[in-house]
């Protein structure tokens, strides 16, 4: 099992997800988050005063799968959040060593719905 946590643009969000489903990945966490990167700083204006953007919002998909769809997530993700600019974000994949089903308290390997339930 993999764990592919990606942060992306906020207005990227809603592609992103049709595209997961569209390959069979239904299950994930979406957090909002704000960061820097190499992304510029911007400018904005509160009660009369300016003052620099220097924390970018954006939002943060943690999927865990199967090793099997690890690649094809990746792409989905690079095609469907990807613009061309800066700040467009990061994708990062991670060993899951351990997974448990908090209902039944038992070690989970059907981590996603594409494995077969037979065996």
């Amino acid at each position: 099992m993999k764990k592919v946590e990606s942060i992306i643009r906020p207005e990227r969000l809603t592609e992103t997800i049709k595209r997961l489903k569209n390959i069979g990945v239904t299950g994930f966490t979406v957090s909002q988050v704000v960061g820097r990167g190499k992304q510029k700083d911007t400018h904005g204006v509160y009660r009369g005063k300016n003052y620099n953007v220097t924390l970018h919002p954006k939002v943060k998909l943690e999927i865990v799968l199967s090793d099997y769809m690890v690649e094809r997530t990746i792409k989905a993700i690079v095609e469907s959040a990807q613009t061309g600019e800066d700040g467009d974000g990061k994708i990062y994949v991670y060993p899951i060593i351990e997974a448990y089903n908090i209902r039944t308290g038992k070690e989970d390997f059907d981590i996603d719905e594409l494995v077969d339930k037979e065996g």
